[in-house]
């Protein structure tokens, strides 16, 4: 029995969280979706803990970026960040937010899965 990740999708675009949600479901992960930033920092206010965050970089109120930063800024520094974004230059904003890990858009299952995986072999050790 594979034990369960807590994962939270950020991603404006009803049609990515589908996709990308199935992608997660497919890799054991339970699945937490925020609209935007806001949301996904509103969720570690209220003490939720992920292992992995996966994050869209151009949201409404409150961008990808923006999000992480404050989220790390609350001392969540062991979940995974990943940013997901189809924007030439939004790794290096991811990056110098404090993501982990960037996949480009759209996001194909054999990139996020090794990510996924990495998280999964963190957890058990």
């Amino acid at each position: 029995m594979t034990s369960s990740l807590k994962a939270l999708l950020v991603d404006y675009m009803a049609v990515e969280r589908m996709v990308v949600s199935s992608m997660l479901r497919n890799f054991h992960c339970e699945i937490t979706l925020a609209k935007n930033g806001k949301e996904a920092v509103d969720m570690f206010l209220e003490g939720n803990e992920f292992d992995i965050v996966v994050c869209d970089k151009d949201m409404p109120i409150m961008t990808g970026p923006e999000a992480i930063v404050k989220i790390r800024a609350m001392g969540a520094t062991d979940v995974k960040i990943v940013g997901v974004s189809a924007d030439d230059n939004a790794m290096e904003a991811f990056m110098g937010a404090g993501a982990d890990d960037f996949v480009p858009k759209p996001v194909r299952p054999e990139i996020l899965q090794p990510m996924v995986q990495e998280v999964i072999n963190k957890k058990k050790n």
